[in-house]
C-alpha cells in the first residue's frame, strides 16, 4: 500500500503547481493593479518587474509556514493516512475555489481559503473519531483560535484599509491637485523620501525579515536599529528623489515600480505557503512514514509535524518559475486586475456591476452627509478645497485609469498598513488590504460619481461578500470531500483528485474560448478620443454596429423559436430562452455604455441626436420584449406536448415569417455599411408585410369565432401573429429613428 500514498503525494505536487497558477492569477491583482491602471510603464515592463519581484521572494521564502503544518490541526491527534485525505481535500477544494473565483475576474483571500479548507477537513476528521469515543474533545484535534484571529482580522483591515486610503488620498490630492506637474517643486522630494522609505520598511518588517538569508543576529540587529534605518533611508531617499526630478525624472512613476517591486516580493516570500505549504507538509509525512518503516499508516501518529519545516531550496527555486511563467501569460491574471481597476477608475465607462439595494442606500446616506458637511464648511474653504479637485486638467497617462499620484498613494498606504498588521502580529490579508486602499482612493478622488456610484459600490460589496463567501465554501466543500475520502478510501480520493483536475482544466479551455470573443473595443476608442469631430463619427459607427448585431440576434431567436413550434422540438426554443434572459442585461449595459458614449459629444450635436438616440434604445427593448412574448407560450406550449399548429398555418405564417427574416437581415446589412437612405425602401416593404399579418390576424379570430378549433392553438397562433405584427411596426419605427439619428 506504500505505493498509493507515493501517488497521493505526487498528486499533491501535481496540485501545488495547479494552486500555484491559478493562486498567482488570483492574487497579481494585489501587486499589478496601481502600475497597469496609472500605466506606469510598458505592460511588459510592469510584469517583468513583478516577476523578478515574485521570484526574489520565492527563492529567498521560508517555503512554509508552521500553519500548514500545525497551525490549524494537532498533529499528534491524526494518523498518516488521515493527514494525507486532509492535505487531498485541501488542494481539490482550493484550486477549483480559486479557479472559478479567477475565471469571474473577482480576488479573493488565498490565506482565508487554505485557514478555512484545513479547518472543514479537520472539522469532518474530529467528528469522525469523536463519534468514536475518543474521549477527546474538539479542542484536542483543532486549533481555532487561528481561524478565529484571521476572521477578526479581515474585520479591522477592511475598513483600517479604507478609511485609510480615503484620508491620505485625500490629503495627496490636495497638497498635488489632479494637475500636478508644475507645482511640484520641493513637495516631490520630501513625498517620494517618506513614499520610498514606507516602502522600504514594509520590505524590512513583511518581506525581507522572514527570509531564510535573515540570521537571528540579523533580524535582531534589524529590530534594534530600525529607527535609524528608517531615518537614514528618509534623508538618503528625500534628497535622491529631489535630484531626480531636477534630471527630469518622473520621480512618482520610480515610485510605483518599487512599490510594485516590493509587494511582488513580499508576497512571494510569504504568501509561499497558501499554494505549496499544504504538498509540503504531505511530503514531510510521507518522509516520517517511510523513516519508520512503513506499517500500518492507520496507526502510525504524525506528531513529527510539531517541528520546525525546512524546505529544499529546488522546491523554492520551482516554485518561483512557475509562479513567474503565470505572472506573465495567465489570462486570468490579467482579467483579475480589470475588476480592480474598472472599479477604481478616474472616467465613466463600462460598468462591470448592476445596482443593488444596499449599494442605493449607501449612496443615499453618503450623500446626505456630504450635504450636511458642506453646510458647516466655510464658503472660503470649500472654494479652496474645490480648486485644489478642479478635474479640468488631469496629469495622466494616455488611455490610464488613474494618475501616478493615486497609484503611489494606493502602494505606499498598502505597504505601511500591511507592516503595521504584520508587526501588531494580525494576518493580515494582501488581497483586502490592497484592494480595499484602492477604493479608498478612488472615492477620495471623487471618482465615483452621482452617475458611476451605485454601480462602483456594489462591485465593492460583491468583492467583500466573496471574500466572506470564500471562507464558508472552502469550509463547506473540504468538509465533504474529507467525509467521502474516509468512507470512500483510497480509490474515491484518487477519483476526487483526477476530478479536480479535470473540473480546472475544462475550465481554463471554456475561458480561452470566452476570452478569445471579440472585446468592445470601439466602445474604448469613443472614450479615449477627444477629438470632437472625431469622437461623433466613432460613435455613430459603435451604435451602428450594436444595431447590426442586435438584429442578427433577434432573427437567430425568432426563427429558432418558430420552427421550434413547428417542429415540436423543445430544445431550440429551450436556448433561445435562456439567451433571452441574458439579452436583458446585454440590452441594460448597452443603453447604459451608449449614454455615457453620447455625454462624450458637444453639447449642440449632443442635444440634437438625443431624442433619436432614445428612440433606437427603445425600440430595441421593445423588440426584445415582443420575441420574448413570443417564445414563453410556444416554449409552454410546446413542453407540455400540447396539440401542434396545423399544417395551413404553418405554411401561411413561414412564408410571411421568412420574409420578416430577410427584412431585418437588410436592415441589418444597411447598418453594417451605414447606407441608412436604402431605410426608406426597406420601411416600405416592412408596411406592406405589416398589413399582411394583420390580414392573418383577422382571419384568425373569423376562424375561432365560426369554426371548432382547439382553442389552446387557436390563442397560441393569434399571440404569434400579434406580436408579429407589432414586430414590423417597432422595425419601421426603429428603421426611420436610426435614419434620422445617422444622417440628421
Amino acid at each position: 500500500m506504500d505505493w498509493v500514498y507515493l501517488g497521493f503525494v505526487i498528486f499533491l505536487f501535481m496540485l501545488a503547481v495547479s494552486d500555484l497558477w491559478v493562486g498567482v492569477s488570483n492574487d497579481a491583482v494585489n501587486f499589478l493593479n496601481s502600475a497597469i491602471g496609472s500605466k506606469a510603464a510598458k505592460f511588459r515592463t510592469i510584469i517583468i518587474i513583478a516577476a523578478l519581484g515574485v521570484f526574489c521572494g520565492a527563492i529567498m521564502s521560508n517555503g512554509m509556514m508552521d500553519i500548514a503544518r500545525h497551525g490549524i490541526f494537532r498533529p499528534e491527534q491524526f494518523s498518516f493516512q488521515e493527514l494525507m485525505y486532509i492535505f487531498l481535500a485541501v488542494m481539490v477544494t482550493d484550486i477549483i475555489l480559486l479557479d472559478v473565483f479567477n475565471s469571474l475576474g473577482m480576488p479573493t483571500s488565498t490565506t482565508v481559503s487554505m485557514v478555512f479548507e484545513l479547518l472543514g477537513a479537520t472539522f469532518a476528521f474530529a467528528i469522525l473519531k469523536m463519534a468514536g469515543d475518543s474521549g477527546l474533545g474538539f479542542s484536542d484535534y483543532m486549533n481555532t483560535e487561528k481561524a478565529l484571529s484571521v476572521i477578526m482580522a479581515i474585520f479591522v483591515s477592511v475598513a483600517l484599509a479604507f478609511v485609510a486610503g480615503v484620508v491620505l488620498q485625500y490629503l495627496s490630492r490636495i497638497l498635488f491637485t489632479f494637475n500636478y506637474k508644475p507645482g511640484l517643486s520641493w513637495k516631490i522630494g520630501i513625498f517620494g523620501g517618506i513614499a520610498v522609505t514606507s516602502i522600504i520598511y514594509f520590505m524590512l518588517i513583511k518581506g525581507v525579515k522572514d527570509l531564510t538569508i535573515m540570521t537571528p543576529e540579523l533580524k535582531t540587529w534589524v529590530d534594534e536599529n530600525t529607527g535609524l534605518l528608517l531615518g537614514g533611508c528618509l534623508v538618503f531617499f528625500t534628497i535622491l528623489m529631489q535630484i531626480l526630478h531636477w534630471c527630469k525624472v518622473n520621480v512618482f512613476k520610480v515610485i510605483v515600480l518599487i512599490g510594485t517591486f516590493s509587494l511582488a516580493t513580499a508576497f512571494a516570500g510569504n504568501d509561499l505557503v497558501n499554494f505549496i505549504g499544504v504538498p509540503l507538509a504531505g511530503f514531510s509525512s510521507y518522509q516520517d512514514y517511510m523513516a519508520s518503516g512503513g506499517g500500518d499508516p492507520t496507526t502510525h501518529m504524525m506528531g513529527a509535524l510539531n517541528g520546525p519545516a525546512s524546505t529544499p531550496f529546488i522546491f523554492l527555486f520551482a516554485a518561483g518559475v512557475v509562479m513567474v511563467l503565470a505572472l506573465a501569460f495567465s489570462k486570468k491574471a490579467h482579467n483579475v486586475t480589470k475588476t480592480e481597476i474598472n472599479l477604481a477608475r478616474q472616467d465613466e465607462g463600462e460598468e462591470l456591476f448592476g445596482s443593488s439595494k444596499a449599494a442605493r442606500s449607501i449612496v443615499r446616506w453618503s450623500n446626505s452627509t456630504a450635504r450636511w458637511v458642506v453646510s458647516i464648511t466655510p464658503e472660503s474653504v470649500r472654494k479652496w478645497i474645490g480648486k485644489r479637485f478642479d478635474k479640468t486638467y488631469i496629469e495622466k497617462e494616455d488611455g490610464a485609469a488613474y494618475d501616478l499620484v493615486r497609484a503611489s498613494v494606493n502602494l505606499v498606504v498598502a505597504s505601511m498598513l500591511i507592516a503595521l498588521g504584520t508587526s501588531l502580529k494580525l494576518p493580515l490579508s494582501t488581497t483586502y488590504v490592497t484592494f480595499m486602499v484602492a477604493m479608498g482612493s478612488s472615492l477620495a478622488d471623487k471618482a465615483w460619481s452621482r452617475e458611476s456610484a451605485v454601480f462602483r459600490i456594489t462591485g465593492v460589496l460583491s468583492v467583500i461578500g466573496g471574500w466572506f463567501l470564500t471562507a464558508g465554501i472552502a469550509f463547506g466543500c473540504t468538509f465533504l470531500i474529507a467525509l467521502l475520502m474516509y468512507f470512500g478510501g483510497s480509490v474515491v480520493a484518487a477519483v476526487i483528485v483526477v476530478a479536480g483536475l479535470a473540473v480546472m482544466i475544462h475550465s481554463n479551455i471554456k475561458y480561452k474560448d470566452k476570452s478569445e470573443a471579440k472585446t468592445d473595443s470601439e466602445f474604448r476608442a469613443v472614450l479615449s478620443c477627444h477629438d470632437e469631430d472625431k469622437i461623433w463619427t466613432l460613435f455613430s459607427k459603435y451604435v451602428a454596429s450594436n444595431e447590426t448585431n442586435f438584429l442578427n440576434g433577434i432573427t437567430d431567436k425568432y426563427l429558432a423559436i418558430t420552427n421550434g413550434l413547428f417542429d415540436e422540438n423543445v430544445r431550440p426554443i429551450r436556448k433561445a430562452s435562456n439567451a433571452l434572459r441574458d439579452e436583458k442585461t446585454k440590452l441594460k449595459n448597452l443603453r447604459r455604455k451608449e449614454t455615457v458614449c453620447l455625454r462624450c459629444l458637444d453639447t449642440e450635436t449632443g442635444m440634437k441626436k438625443s431624442a433619436w438616440f432614445h428612440m433606437i434604445s427603445n425600440n430595441r427593448e421593445q423588440l426584445y420584449y415582443a420575441i420574448r412574448r413570443i417564445c414563453e407560450p410556444v416554449y409552454e406550449h410546446v413542453d407540455n406536448h400540447f396539440s401542434p399548429l396545423p399544417a395551413h398555418y404553418v405554411s401561411e405564417f413561414r412564408l410571411r415569417r421568412d420574409r420578416m427574416a430577410g427584412l431585418i437581415s437588410e436592415m441589418s446589412e444597411i447598418c453594417s455599411k451605414g447606407e441608412f437612405e436604402a431605410l426608406r425602401d426597406t420601411d416600405e416593404k416592412l408596411k406592406a408585410l405589416q398589413s399582411e399579418f394583420s390580414d392573418l390576424r383577422k382571419a384568425l379570430m373569423i376562424d375561432i369565432q365560426s369554426k371548432q378549433l382547439n382553442l389552446t392553438v387557436a390563442y397560441l397562433y393569434l399571440n404569434i401573429l400579434q406580436e408579429s405584427e407589432q414586430i414590423t411596426i417597432v422595425l419601421r419605427q426603429l428603421s426611420r429613428a436610426s435614419r434620422k439619428f445617422q444622417l440628421g
